[in-house]
């Protein structure tokens, strides 16, 4: 089964970039366009992954991710902030806001995949390694 990634953005062109580029690596996309529709959708299919970007009508992204972020039920769900807001501080809060990563616009559609393909890797080693310890050299997995 495919992961499921919500990207959010009101720009339609990067939008469908994103999701064009998610999809050929054979990711399962669903898009928004602004912040609520984050929240409500991340809520509705639990995604795997949530790319997003901060200035939105209706709720910025900044706010999105401090609300997923205090929802036990969407705050283990990894977001990548994708935005043109570059300033320090802008990174500083979406770092403070709970970003697993932020990236500016302009980007290059590959390092967005190279980094969710990181994300996801790293998701899959920590499991690997929940499931199993080391007793005397011996290594034991959990089934």
């Amino acid at each position: 089964m495919s992961k499921k990634i919500l990207a959010v953005d009101d720009e339609k062109h990067i939008l469908r970039l994103v999701q064009i580029n998610l999809e050929k690596a054979g990711y399962e996309v669903y898009i928004g366009s602004n912040g609520q529709e984050a929240v409500e959708k991340t809520r509705e299919l639990a995604p795997d992954l949530i790319v997003m970007d901060v200035m939105m009508p209706i709720m910025d992204g900044f706010e999105a991710l401090k609300t997923l972020k205090a929802d036990p039920a969407t705050a283990s769900i990894p977001v990548i902030m994708l935005t043109a807001k570059a300033q320090d501080a802008d990174v500083f809060h979406g770092w403070q806001s709970g970003a697993d990563l932020y990236l500016t616009k302009p980007f290059n559609p590959m390092e967005l995949l190279t980094f969710v393909k990181r994300i996801f890797d790293t998701q899959s080693e920590a499991a690997a390694a929940d499931k199993s310890f080391e007793v005397n050299d011996d290594v034991y997995t959990l089934d």
